[in-house]
């Protein structure tokens, strides 16, 4: 561990680190874009999403290899214990820093399918990104604006079903579908703009993960509830990671069922879409409360430590 450097040195050193990871793996995926582009037989695309997965994995030991060389980390993960990397996922979450895809990652390395990202359908045609996307198997989805299907009402659902259709070959590779629901890093500034009702979250957006359980929520064995917390590094967490300061990573989960509290028609159906939302927003008053009391134990403990003997 560098840990013990000063984080001046550390921050140019670690950053042209991680980026070569990231640019290593990058560019070793992209050709796996254009073979199963021009090659698009079965057997072609089951050898380039075997070589995908191998790079997201490469990639992704890369990262917490890079974390730990740089931090002298405390990993606290609970309730991950009774995960299967044979089953189906939905993995929401809130969303604290950048640093939050390397760790969800880290923790779904050797335990659950490496994570999936909804990813829009234009970005698709971008140069590297798309190609990569597209060779680990990103599902890409085409949403329809109130404009589009005003005026081309036979568009209506189109959405769903090409999304359905771009998941069908998860129905026999378990995979894990990522959402950070509340759809922005939070930040103290974000929080007053948003008008958040939460102390240590933004207000969750439940039109994202609805669309993906229309999609494909009959393939999910279960839904889980990530929460995140840096607790020694409250602000600028991804940078204090690359300076050496990140003291410790808490990642608590929980298995929530699917069933048709969170299955239903969430465009079309107001009485589901209300339910919907009541639930989601419902799993986000428990979550202010598993931080606030994670905090408040954490507050308790440092002041036994100083009581005198």
């Amino acid at each position: 561990m560098l840990s013990f450097l000063p984080g001046w040195l550390l921050l140019p050193f670690s950053f042209t680190l991680f980026s070569c990871n990231l640019a290593l793996w990058g560019i070793l995926v992209t050709p796996l874009g254009l073979i199963k582009l021009l090659l698009p037989f079965p057997a072609i695309h089951r050898l380039t999403a075997l070589a995908g997965k191998g790079c997201y994995r490469g990639w992704t030991s890369g990262n917490t290899a890079l974390i730990n060389l740089f931090n002298r980390a405390d990993w606290q993960i609970t309730g991950a214990q009774a995960l299967d990397k044979a089953s189906w996922y939905l993995l929401i979450s809130n969303h604290k820093s950048w640093l939050d895809i390397p760790v969800v990652s880290t923790v779904a390395h050797s335990r659950i399918p490496e994570p999936k990202f909804f990813l829009k359908d234009e970005l698709k045609w971008l140069p590297f990104l798309g190609t990569g996307c597209w060779a680990l198997d990103m599902p890409f989805m085409k949403r329809y604006s109130a404009a589009q299907l005003a005026k081309y009402p036979h568009l209506k659902g189109k959405d769903i079903e090409t999304t359905r259709q771009s998941c069908q070959k998860f129905k026999t590779v378990p995979t894990t579908i990522i959402n950070f629901v509340e759809g922005t890093r939070f930040t103290e500034n974000k929080k007053v703009q948003k008008r958040s009702p939460f102390h240590y979250l933004l207000p969750p957006k439940a039109g994202g993960i609805a669309f993906t359980l229309a999609s494909m929520g009959e393939q999910f064995n279960a839904i889980l509830d990530f929460t995140l917390m840096y607790p020694d590094n409250p602000n600028n967490v991804a940078l204090d990671m690359l300076m050496g300061k990140l003291k410790r990573v808490v990642v608590q989960v929980e298995v929530l069922p699917v069933d048709q509290q969170v299955i239903g028609d969430y465009f079309n159906d107001e009485q589901f879409r209300e339910r919907f939302q009541l639930w989601l927003n419902q799993r986000w008053q428990h979550k202010e409360q598993l931080i606030e009391q994670f905090y408040q134990s954490e507050t308790l403990r440092t002041s036994a430590e100083q009581l005198p003997c």
